[in-house]
């Protein structure tokens, strides 16, 4: 899916702006700068794109996803990194846009790509790159990403930067990374005499731990399972990676389920749900729901990001001190997945090259902007989530620290996750029309007893080839 929690909620608070000296909320709907010329620069500087940007040029850079005045810790901190950023760059003028609710929906999002009217930088899922590459939204950024303008380039997984790339070519930096694991409810673990701190790794040991935890009662599931919203589909391939297999084949032309790994992952959560009566009777779930039941100790486990928790604690009034990690079971591979900025296409090179500093700042420096965990505690803002962290070498050592040293939340309860990492894939082409499809697959198991899963595949398998066929 689009990023860790069902990413098409968009619901980080990301990086905008605000001008040099003044904060200021533009619409969200509003157009971006009116210069689109290509290459060049707004006044000044230097136009050899390798060349960092030079501190004279007079430069407005539009934003979006300003944090909103009702996260106000997230919106003081984003005023103290605009004011930071201006001590090295005091001609830059970021104009920030905040959008009420979550940042850029779905629709909205899809509607500003085809108006050509997303601002200067804006953000994005991995998952969005076809989208944005056909309707000609991105500049290709790669000759302004280097070891100058981006010091800690070469410390950045290379699994999150190809990512953002097509044909060799980047088209955005990443502000967060994901991997699925195993989220647990402590509490639930311990009454039905099980481990938290050795959640299952094999899914087995995950229908077993499940009829213990269903054993306690009080209308308690053991394990949980999206089967709506195309949430189920999303869900569906992360099991299938979790066992070895795939969802859509190497060609991206064919799907991939239709065998003995895709029957495997649906007759063992039919199992579960009927023979075991381990999941739970309230089915046809999307994301939130499976949230909202382990917060209030009514499930015991489900396939999530670490980022879950966080919202877990700070929306729904948990406690983070009751969840723990483990690894994806099985462990084969993860679904991986994550957000970033993307440049539009068409406007100066220096405008380029400010936005790509402004990243930087922001999302990609050790120790300063979204990975200042000292300034972050501070604001009582979550420290100690084992992601976003797509760190390598010395910053990863750097930033780890700082995450423990700094931490609003008992870092130890992620250990098995954080010491077991699980090769991540990314989601499937065409991954939102495959995982409406799959969803079919996933309430048909999960709400009927005597479900036929291979006419299921099947139909499933014929969906697919039709929709990827459509590419």
């Amino acid at each position: 899916m689009r990023s860790a929690r069902f990413r098409r909620t968009r619901r980080s608070s990301a990086v905008a702006l605000v001008s040099a000296l003044t904060l200021t909320a533009l619409a969200a709907c509003g157009t971006s700068s009116s210069n689109n010329g290509s290459g060049g620069s707004d006044g000044g500087g230097n136009s050899d794109p390798a060349a960092p940007l030079d501190p004279k040029t007079k430069v407005t850079l539009t934003i979006d996803c300003m944090p909103p005045a009702a996260k106000a810790a997230e919106l003081k901190e984003w005023k103290e990194d605009v004011a930071e950023f201006n001590k090295t760059y005091p001609n830059v003028t970021v104009e920030g846009r905040s959008t009420p609710g979550q940042c850029l929906e779905p629709p909205r999002f899809t509607a500003m790509l085809k108006a050509k009217s997303q601002p200067d930088v804006f953000y994005t899922y991995f998952t969005d790159l076809p989208q944005v590459l056909d309707n000609d939204g991105a500049a290709d950024i790669t000759a302004y990403v280097n070891d100058k303008s981006v010091p800690l380039l070469k410390d950045i997984d290379p699994n999150v930067l190809d990512s953002l790339k097509q044909d060799g070519k980047l088209y955005g930096l990443p502000t967060s990374n994901y991997t699925m694991g195993l989220l647990v409810n402590r509490k639930l673990f311990q009454q039905a005499g099980l481990d938290p701190d050795a959640p299952p790794r094999t899914w087995e040991e995950v229908r077993t731990a499940a009829k213990k935890i269903a054993g306690l009662g009080k209308g308690i599931a053991g394990f949980g399972e999206y089967s709506a919203g195309n949430t189920g589909g999303w869900h569906f391939t992360a099991q299938m990676y979790s066992v070895g297999g795939e969802v859509v084949d190497a060609s991206g032309k064919k799907a991939a389920f239709n065998n003995d790994l895709g029957k495997q992952v649906a007759e063992n959560l039919h199992a579960m749900r009927w023979e075991d009566d381990s999941m739970g009777r309230t089915q046809l779930l999307k994301w939130g729901d499976l949230q909202k039941q382990i917060a209030t100790d009514k499930l015991g486990m489900f396939l999530a990001a670490p980022d879950d928790i966080a919202y877990m604690v700070q929306q729904l009034g948990a406690k983070y001190e009751n969840f723990g990690m483990g690894p994806i079971p099985g462990a084969k591979n993860t679904l991986a997945g994550g957000n970033n900025y993307m440049v539009k296409k068409g406007i100066p090179g220096d405008r380029i090259k400010a936005a790509v500093a402004w990243l930087n700042f922001k999302n990609l420096t050790v120790g300063k902007g979204q990975f200042a965990w000292a300034r972050t505690k501070a604001d009582k803002l979550p420290v100690g989530v084992p992601q976003p962290n797509f760190w390598l070498n010395e910053s990863k050592t750097k930033d780890d620290a700082a995450r423990i040293e700094h931490a609003t939340m008992p870092v130890a309860n992620f250990k098995t996750f954080m010491d077991n990492p699980v090769a991540g894939k990314a989601e499937p082409p065409k991954a939102q029309e495959v995982y409406k499809v799959i969803d079919n697959v996933m309430s048909g198991i999960l709400t009927n007893k005597d479900a036929d899963i291979d006419k299921l595949l099947a139909t499933a398998e014929a969906q697919v080839n039709q929709v990827l066929a459509n590419q």
